[in-house]
């Protein structure tokens, strides 16, 4: 069972989904007076926050030719957890019949029920002042109450798009000034996610069923008994009908004295 190839890409899916959230947030500056002197859209990345942190602290004075500009927002996976309260019967099955106009095409495409996963993401804003990183919280604590829902058009070829809850549980706040003037600010509020995914398993497909044949003996196996009886269907070209039409079947029996 293991080892045959399959990616429904269910688990990137999901991580997309979750980044797309966050990828046009913005935020303004002003000046004394309150004149609006600039906006800016806050870029997006997936890493660890500790690789950005890294980065402000191996060149506090930002003597690089390309210096890490805040504020900035990241976010990375944590972990995978089964959720065994929404799991649902393995032994249930999904069903699609394909769309091929030739009914000798048509094929059924199954798939057994998916398996629920809770993906834990750790999203960080990272900012130099305290007014940019307020600006960007509160663009995204509101839709949080305390999930926000995404739909995923998780398996194509089976027509299966899923609501996705995004649940926030916890915000953090950090302030990692340290040192010296020279030293660059930075201003991080760490906020923890579960999204309740699912995982999918492999399709399998199957040609219909055009030709049924029962054979009737007149004793158990173990006898070696003759046959009697061959009972046989078969399905026929029926023209404009329609997959569920209960015609178009040949039915022959043959006995044996």
């Amino acid at each position: 069972m293991l080892g045959q190839y399959f990616y429904n890409e269910s688990l990137r899916k999901t991580i997309i989904a979750f980044g797309s959230l966050f990828n046009d947030i913005q935020i303004t500056r002003k000046d004394s007076s309150g004149e609006e002197i600039q906006t800016m859209k806050v870029p997006l990345a997936y890493g660890p926050k500790q690789k950005f942190i890294t980065r402000l602290t191996q060149d506090p004075g930002a003597t690089q030719q390309i210096a890490l500009t805040l504020p900035r927002i990241g976010f990375e996976i944590q972990s995978f957890d089964y959720d065994p309260s929404r799991k649902l019967n393995r032994t249930i099955r999904q069903k699609k019949v394909s769309n091929a106009s030739d009914k000798k095409l048509k094929q059924m495409s199954t798939q057994y029920t998916p398996v629920p996963y809770n993906m834990n993401f750790e999203l960080f804003v990272m900012a130099k002042n305290s007014d940019d990183g307020i600006q960007i919280i509160e663009q995204i604590l509101p839709f949080f109450q305390p999930e926000y829902t995404v739909s995923i058009k998780e398996v194509p070829e089976m027509d299966i798009v899923r609501d996705v809850p995004i649940v926030l549980n916890s915000i953090g706040y950090e302030d990692s000034y340290e040192g010296d003037f020279q030293t660059r600010r930075a201003i991080i509020y760490t906020l923890a996610f579960t999204a309740k995914s699912y995982v999918y398993g492999p399709v399998t497909t199957q040609q219909p069923i055009t030709k049924v044949q029962a054979d009737t003996y007149a004793d158990l196996p173990t006898a070696a008994p003759t046959r009697v009886q061959r009972f046989t269907v078969e399905a026929t070209n029926t023209v404009g009908g329609d997959g569920d039409d209960n015609f178009g079947f040949n039915e022959s029996t043959s006995e044996w004295m």
